[in-house]
């Protein structure tokens, strides 16, 4: 029997007898979400005319994927766990923020080199006051809606979580004490007598540093890359996705979101539970 999620506790009448009607299935409502119950899986096209026609996410499940099962969930940070790409309001500061913001979103969308793309625009940070980061953490950024409670539902099934970012270790350092988050990697901006040099210190954390990021924490807890949830927006967390039992594209671009199993363009981050079928 194939399960397809309905991202709504109350779908309007007509949505839902447009579902029921293509997907052939029993209507099942949960705390938060709906379930349909349908004996065969919607096709391609039959799911993105649902998702176009409904104002809320739909999502079915993959038939091997067993919610029991799961012991990690690893995240993105910028424009998925939190709202802002860091490196975008750092270089506001330095009034630069449309030129490095255009190579961001090029970046995300796959039309850039990752590694080369954000060593150009840390290069164009170069000189800026080191408090310029704090400025950004404690002024601008914030968690996407849903964030917290997907993490304290997580917490309650023992799932561990993990944040793993291109962007800076200030903020992911912050955040896994702030949240409690059990594993982080960033990339580290260099600073010299208070001042941030134009460089990266050590390796970039890009496409293939995530993907071996997560196979390390499922090594580390003795599990299987099927047993993990890799959420991501952007082109360099195709290869992480890849990797995950499960991928979730969270208000991602079009290329992770039609490589991804798992899309949310409504809901929030607690959505996520709706997979584990866990009230948020």
């Amino acid at each position: 029997m194939a399960v397809t999620i309905l991202h709504t506790p109350n779908p309007a009448p007509a949505a839902l007898e447009l579902v029921t009607r293509t997907a052939r299935g029993e209507f099942d409502p949960r705390d938060g979400h709906c379930r349909l119950h349908h004996k065969r899986p919607l096709s391609r096209e039959d799911l993105e005319q649902l998702r176009q026609r409904c104002d809320f996410d739909i999502n079915p499940l993959p038939a091997e994927f067993e919610p029991a099962a799961v012991r990690l969930l690893i995240s993105d940070m910028d424009a998925t766990l939190i709202s802002i790409e860091c490196v975008d309001e750092i270089a506001d500061f330095a009034n630069l923020k449309p030129q490095v913001a255009a190579i961001t979103a090029a970046a995300m969308r796959g039309e850039l080199n990752f590694a080369e793309s954000l060593q150009q625009r840390v290069t164009l940070l170069e000189g800026l006051d080191e408090a310029v980061l704090e400025r950004v953490y404690s002024e601008r950024l914030r968690l996407n809606p849903g964030a917290e409670r997907l993490l304290a539902g997580l917490r309650k099934r023992g799932i561990r979580t993990a944040l793993v970012s291109g962007g800076f270790s200030f903020f992911t350092d912050r955040l896994k004490q702030r949240l409690s988050l059990d594993y982080t990697l960033a990339n580290r901006l260099a600073v010299q007598k208070g001042k941030l040099t134009g460089k990266v210190a050590g390796d970039i954390v890009g496409a293939e540093a995530k993907r071996r990021f997560l196979l390390e924490r499922c090594e580390e807890l003795g599990i299987s890359p099927r047993q993990a949830i890799a959420v991501g927006d952007g082109a360099n967390d195709l290869e992480m996705l890849g990797a995950a039992g499960l991928s979730v594209a969270y208000r991602a671009k079009p290329r992770v979101q039609e490589q991804a199993y798992i899309v949310l363009n409504h809901s929030g981050l607690d959505a996520i539970l709706h997979l584990l079928d866990v009230a948020p």
